[in-house]
């Protein structure tokens, strides 16, 4: 994807509105693009910042921002986990059901 399509997940990912494969994918853009990241950075100021400001916090941009996209490559790595334990319990019962026909059949 391009910046400018980048830039439009920004405000869904803000509010935990990213699926699995829109997260990742806005993840590693954010990783390689300083521009984008830049973005992320002026909109969660201007989002969180003026939230915890209105609370009368105190907070650190950078360790906020920072411990967001923390979490979300955190939910990205358990999502592929899940993904491929599905997958391997599929398989599983697939084999299972094979062989239980193989075993009905020759008897």
């Amino acid at each position: 994807m391009d910046c400018k399509e980048e830039e439009k997940m920004i405000p869904a990912f803000l509010q935990d509105d990213l699926d699995s494969k829109e997260l990742e994918q806005f993840i590693k853009h954010i990783d390689e693009c300083p521009e984008c990241k830049e973005e992320l950075s002026i909109q969660f100021l201007v989002s969180e910042g003026l939230e915890q400001l209105e609370a009368g916090n105190n907070f650190n941009l950078q360790n906020a921002l920072a411990a967001r996209l923390e979490d979300a490559q955190y939910q990205v790595k358990v999502r592929h986990g899940l993904q491929y334990t599905l997958l391997c319990l599929e398989v599983a019962v697939g084999v299972a059901i094979l062989i239980a026909l193989i075993i009905a059949f020759r008897f």
